[in-house]
């Protein structure tokens, strides 16, 4: 097969959602389907193919993005499982970053919940295309058109139905294609391997015939031949659209919708159509764009196997004690034994196998080309983000952006023994999740570990005794706090010493001044008479942005705060970088405390979906908690609350709500911003 074939008939996908909406199950049908699995797996049975670790089986959900390959219509999809909860959401971050397309799985009674915006976000931040599956429409309480319209609402997006359903809830029996105008069911005795197109209803026509003019007039906005066709009343068959409604995706002006139940085995092979008829293929997307790590300037790389090699890390996996690095391809090939050249570490790697995945198993390749993604055994330097490249055509690609963590514990070895293995065991887990940070505090000499949230960190935990066989005791939850200014001031410092017989002197003069909430940090450069020269402006730069790493009240870091060097005294023979980084880092710290600190928590967003007779209970322990109401919408026979809480108020939420509400409430939540601490009391220092 040439190049060109090849790369046109290939897809790098991903499944995003919120927890629960069933993307795992989607995924676990589409192995089957195409004949990568010859059984079934369900979550809920712990036997799902995707969710391969011990923590995902039992707790039914899923941990770590999972990539597999399988094949559809002669095209090869490269897909990854994603985590729909948001203590995980830098293995969707990553993962979006690489692919090419995605489906948006939905639940027809939740419709748009608070995570599916959040993973919809990210992948329009990458200008990812995208599909829109809305599944469970066999449960109780399904609302097609009502998740259709929150999809229009709610994500901004532009919905283009290509399907609807054939009854609902207990009644569903398939869907209506909208492209073809037929009903298709399933022949569940088959565990809906087989499916047949028969014509639509009497009951279900008006609908059909409704919502087609509705497609065909929105693509014929979108496309002059169509617009031409439909005005002369010409027929419209498949062939006319697809390559319509193909380039309209792309383009990212439609997000097609698709139906079905993943679990009542119904919808799954039109999906697979359509990944293959609307998602870009590599071929489809522009050349990756980065920058020549040493000159600066822009270069770009074609996916082809003729140009010089460029891949991205996006993830990093400890297995059996040996490191897999997964690499997307964008430009080049790369052979099992060769040579790359990692831009970020400006290290030489040397790729020792490369793999196939499928879950947690592997497939052996001597050779990989562009537009895959692959696992390589060997690359000691590279960490998810880093640009590997031929050496002799050196690229940076964009970065991955990290996520700060949100809560921490304290943690220390029960024995001797476990010590000398924790700090290694920790290195290993903080390489494979980059939201994942761990210190050791100087005064209780415990080791403190964060993350986004205390599922995370319970994983974590739990990684440690089950693959590292390290015992720990943990303490509670603490929040990671952040600290700022309140004021403008002025400050100075001088450094003074001789060090190794060399005199070394510099006084600075700082400005600093707060900045509006989730600003970050600011340095600016203010010297205008000429006393500090343009040489040691780096030097007090360093020496301020590490003296804002930790805050004067309680250690935390510095946030929202601009640092401006306005001036100071420089002695010809003294001068030195590093007594001006030292007087920077002491300015700041004495501007800090004058500047009247103020200690930042972290605000969650929390949406709660209760019944009714219960809302009345669940918005009274939110008062209690001192959470702020958004507002309260009803949907049916429940209310759905949004609310701003800090996040030292939600330890425990989950129990409370439970009693509150009989057990039949639910809730998610995710950081929003960080604000003045209410209770400086509650704080451990």
């Amino acid at each position: 097969m040439s190049e060109r074939k090849r790369l046109k008939r290939t897809r790098n996908i991903g499944i995003i959602a919120h927890i629960d909406a069933g993307k795992t199950t989607v995924t676990e049908r589409i192995l089957y389907y195409t004949g990568k699995s010859h059984k079934m797996g369900e979550v809920h049975d712990g036997e799902a193919v995707m969710d391969w670790m011990e923590q995902e089986q039992e707790r039914g959900i899923t941990i770590t993005s999972a990539v597999t390959t399988c094949l559809w219509l002669d095209h090869e999809i490269h897909l990854i499982d994603t985590p729909g909860h948001v203590d995980f959401t830098i293995e969707v971050e990553r993962s979006l970053r690489v692919l090419d397309g995605a489906i948006g799985v939905f639940c027809a009674v939740g419709g748009v919940e608070p995570q599916s915006e959040t993973v919809w976000h990210q992948a329009d931040k990458y200008r990812i295309p995208k599909i829109a599956f809305v599944n469970k429409m066999d449960r109780l309480g399904a609302d097609f058109s009502g998740a259709v319209d929150q999809i229009r609402e709610k994500l901004g997006a532009r919905p283009l139905v290509l399907q609807i359903p054939l009854g609902a809830e207990a009644d569903f029996a398939g869907i209506i294609d909208l492209l073809r105008m037929q009903a298709v069911v399933w022949d569940e005795s088959s565990l809906g391997l087989i499916y047949d197109y028969t014509p639509i209803p009497p009951e279900y026509m008006d609908k059909a015939k409704a919502a087609r003019v509705e497609l065909l007039e929105s693509l014929a906005e979108l496309d002059d031949t169509i617009m031409e066709k439909y005005l002369a009343d010409e027929l419209l068959a498949p062939e006319h659209l697809l390559p319509a409604l193909r380039q309209a995706t792309i383009d990212l002006q439609v997000v097609p919708v698709l139906c079905g139940s993943a679990l009542k085995n119904k919808g799954i092979q039109l999906l697979l159509d359509a990944i293959v008829d609307f998602l870009p293929s590599p071929y489809d997307v522009a050349a990756v764009v980065g920058r020549h790590p040493k000159t600066g300037e822009a270069e770009k790389r074609v996916c082809s196997d003729e140009e010089p090699l460029a891949g991205l890390a996006f993830k990093i996996q400890m297995d059996q004690g040996r490191k897999l690095t997964y690499v997307r391809l964008y430009s080049g090939s790369v052979a099992a034994g060769s040579q790359l050249y990692n831009a970020n570490k400006t290290q030489r790697e040397k790729v020792a196998r490369i793999f196939q995945m499928h879950a947690n198993k592997r497939e052996r390749l001597t050779r990989a080309g562009a537009g895959q993604i692959v696992a390589m055994v060997g690359l000691k330097f590279t960490t998810t983000g880093d640009t590997v490249c031929d050496p002799r055509h050196p690229i940076l690609l964009e970065h991955i952006d990290f996520y700060e963590p949100v809560i921490s514990i304290a943690m220390e070895p029960r024995t001797r023994a476990d010590e000398e293995k924790t700090l290694q065991s920790l290195e290993k887990l903080a390489e494979e999740d980059p939201t994942f940070r761990f210190h050791q505090d100087p005064d209780t000499g415990q080791t403190i570990i964060s993350g986004m949230g205390e599922l995370h960190l319970d994983i974590l935990v739990n990684r440690l005794l089950r693959e590292y066989s390290v015992q720990v005791n943990v303490g509670k939850p603490q929040v990671v706090y952040r600290e700022t200014i309140t004021t403008a001031v002025e400050a100075e410092s001088t450094f003074n010493r001789e060090i190794a017989g060399d005199l070394h002197y510099a006084q600075v003069e700082l400005h600093l001044e707060p900045r509006g909430r989730g600003k970050g940090n600011l340095f600016r450069e203010l010297v205008r008479d000429g006393s500090i020269p343009k040489s040691f402006i780096p030097s007090v730069e360093e020496g301020v942005l590490e003296s804002l790493e930790s805050g004067v009240i309680a250690g935390y870091p510095m946030v929202d705060v601009e640092v401006a060097v306005i001036g100071g005294i420089l002695k010809e023979q003294a001068a030195s970088e590093l007594a001006f980084k030292v007087a920077a880092s002491t300015a700041v710290q004495e501007g800090c405390r004058k500047a009247q600190p103020q200690l930042l928590e972290p605000i969650m967003a929390v949406e709660i979906i209760v019944p009714e007779e219960f809302t009345g209970e669940v918005i009274n322990d939110l008062n209690i908690r001192k959470g702020k109401i958004e507002g309260v919408h009803t949907k049916r026979t429940v209310k759905i609350i949004h609310a701003t809480v800090a996040l030292s108020q939600m330890f425990g939420y989950s129990t409370a709500l439970r009693s509150a509400s009989q057990g039949r409430a639910t809730f998610t939540m995710q950081f929003s911003h960080y604000d003045n601490l209410v209770e400086p009391k509650e704080i451990l220092f």
